[in-house]
């Protein structure tokens, strides 16, 4: 961990200095200059600018909560299931992948018919009438039909050969539309209100509007973004759920244990002697012996790891490998050649032109790994062995 002061607050981070761009530091120094930042700014390893907020940063905040340090895709995170299996053919991944694709709807794509989602997703649902807030009340609908769908960008189903023998399943997916709709809604608002009261501290070019919780409308955020995480994990088990369904018809193969992260939302915890409200965007909370899931790139090995609990880091640790390269950079330097070698072995579908999510589109998740030895213990490396990208 290294710290540098270019602002009001300390910046601590657990990356190379020179690994961090100018736009991603210069996001950081905007968090440490905020009025209701509390202590330190933390930047995880796989940290790169984000819209506000770099992603793999972490935020605390007192009597102020802040649409843009969550995110647009609230509650995205990961979840990965263990099987019993210790082998599994080439030809057995391709017919699961095959299956799954006309199973489980990627991109923009949903379902045809509302999903029967068991009774906590009943539940959830049923509370989203009567939510007091209003865009969590006008999704609800189509809600129904988009849960249990993969979306698009770096959202994937993966099949993986762990370190411990295991075939393990992976889903990465978060609240879909609902929770950009909930994100781009409520920081308009904060925008207005902060405009409103003459907000000097901070300007609207730094894209950090906040809500005070002491008004209806920051609570009311809060509640609808604790929606989208209900939301959003519902979504993943109901893949998960699919995604087994397939693999035992194909192979026989059970699921033994389940591992499930988050890494866009804000929680209220306990750090530094003060309850705060500690936004992790692009981030997973890693308390001690706390488990948790830091996936690669596509074609690179994921981790599954055990917290150990950093107050440096709010206990927190990264997300993933992060972006080392912008989505449009990516497609103009990455060739059809380079992308296919570097999935080589593993089944996956096409590029069609777009390498955005290639494996050298991302930083190296051994170097990431390496980089916050003191934020979590790596306990099975998991393999690709076939991966479907939204």
């Amino acid at each position: 961990m290294q710290e540098f002061k270019f602002g009001r607050l300390p910046i601590k981070h657990w990356i190379a200095f020179e690994e961090i761009d100018d736009e991603c530091l210069n996001q950081a120094i905007h968090l440490s200059n905020l009025p209701f930042a509390f202590h330190h700014i933390a930047l995880m390893p796989d940290c790169h600018s984000g819209y506000g907020m770099p992603i793999g940063g972490v935020l605390a905040t007192e009597g102020a909560i802040v649409p843009n340090a969550v995110g647009v895709d609230i509650g995205c995170g990961m979840l990965a299931v263990r099987s019993n299996l210790h082998n599994i053919s080439k030809e057995e991944i391709t017919e699961i992948l095959a299956i799954a694709r006309k199973t489980i709807p990627v991109g923009y794509e949903h379902h045809t018919n509302k999903q029967m989602v068991g009774d906590d997703g009943t539940k959830l649902f049923v509370s989203a009438r009567n939510h007091q807030s209003p865009i969590v009340r006008e999704e609800m609908e189509r809600a129904q039909y988009q849960v249990g769908t993969l979306g698009s960008g770096n959202h994937f189903v993966e099949l993986q050969k762990g370190s411990d023998g295991r075939i393990w399943l992976m889903v990465h997916s978060g609240s879909r539309n609902v929770g950009k709709r909930v994100c781009d809604y409520y920081n308009q608002r904060a925008l207005s209100l902060n405009a409103k009261w003459g907000t000097k501290e901070v300007p609207k070019e730094w894209d950090l509007a906040f809500l005070p919780l002491e008004k209806e409308i920051g609570r009311e955020y809060i509640s609808a973004m604790e929606w989208c995480m209900a939301f959003a994990e519902l979504n993943r088990q109901l893949m998960m759920e699919r995604l087994l369904n397939i693999f035992t018809k194909v192979t026989g193969g059970l699921g033994e244990i389940e591992i499930q992260t988050r890494h866009n939302y804000a929680a209220h915890e306990e750090h530094f002697g003060k309850n705060v409200w500690v936004h992790r965007k692009g981030a997973i909370r890693m308390r001690l012996g706390e488990e948790g899931i830091i996936p690669g790139s596509m074609g690179t090995p994921s981790y599954i790891v055990e917290g150990l609990g950093n107050p440096e880091s709010y206990c927190s640790a990264s997300h993933g490998a992060g972006r080392r390269m912008s989505r449009s950079a990516a497609n103009k330097t990455i060739t059809e050649q380079e992308a296919q070698q570097a999935m080589e072995g593993i089944v996956h579908g096409r590029f069609y032109g777009k390498y955005e999510e290639a494996p050298q589109a991302y930083k190296n998740i051994e170097n990431v790994m390496k980089w916050q030895k003191d934020l979590v213990k790596p306990i099975v490396k998991l393999q690709p062995l076939g991966v479907m990208k939204g």
